[in-house]
């Protein structure tokens, strides 16, 4: 056979095996998340208890970290909707998924200490790292690139992913806000763990989860953030993002 020859040959089309695959997934077919248990580190301040509010609110079994129990509780008991509250490493130990909310001073630290309780656990990490001066926030670059990288370097046993950083704590936490008109980017190594997060953020009235890449371009995502802020202040608003055509 010549290599013309073989060249045709490649290239014909098997009709019985394209009749046998399968017809392409449709990105919205998106998991059941309903029974998973969401644990919230860092769930006593602004932006994760207003997380807290909202999953528990649509009907999702929610538990609030903090390195003291009793600070935990008694976010819990201001959030109601049935949250419970327990020290960080109980909350990772009974949670399914766990929302990484705490200040970026603190984020290495606190997942450190975590590894073990964290391991086999799909972790969502929604810090920005930021500074602030006089001109305004502006983006810091972690040496690992993102803070959902350092997450990933420092969680070798977790599932890392990236979502909800462009979120108002304060329409969060507000309970005559009725939905939340944002879009979440949501990044990650694995199809399947974003498609959890993208569901998670889904059962939030006026919310939706779009994925937006892998972890390697979370930085750009927690650096907007800074842009948000700024935006905010000049208009007194509580902005967020939608993403169009899609």
């Amino acid at each position: 056979m010549t290599s013309t020859d073989s060249s045709d040959s490649a290239a014909q089309k098997d009709p019985a095996k394209d009749a046998a695959k399968a017809p392409a997934k449709d990105p919205w077919d998106l998991p059941d998340v309903s029974g998973l248990v969401v644990g919230v580190l860092g769930g006593t301040g602004p932006q994760g208890k207003g997380l807290a509010y909202r999953l528990a609110k649509a009907g999702q079994k929610v538990i609030v970290g903090s390195r003291a129990a009793e600070r935990a509780e008694a976010a819990a008991s201001e959030i109601g909707h049935g949250v419970e509250g327990a020290d960080n490493a109980g909350t990772a130990r009974r949670s399914d998924v766990v929302i990484v909310a705490v200040p970026w001073e603190g984020h290495g630290k606190t997942l450190e200490s975590l590894r073990e309780e964290l391991a086999g656990k799909l972790v969502v990490d929604c810090v920005n790292p930021l500074g602030f001066d006089k001109k305004g926030a502006y983006a810091l670059k972690p040496e690992e690139g993102s803070a959902a990288e350092q997450a990933a370097a420092l969680l070798p046993d977790s599932r890392v992913a990236a979502a909800f950083h462009h979120l108002s704590a304060v329409l969060l936490q507000d309970p005559e806000t009725d939905e939340i008109d944002t879009d979440v980017m949501v990044l990650g190594e694995e199809r399947a763990d974003v498609e959890i997060v993208q569901a998670l953020a889904g059962r939030i009235p006026g919310m939706r989860g779009v994925f937006s890449g892998r972890l390697r371009n979370a930085h750009q995502v927690e650096s907007l953030v800074a842009n948000l802020i700024s935006v905010n202040r000049r208009y007194k608003a509580h902005a967020g993002l939608r993403v169009t055509d899609v």
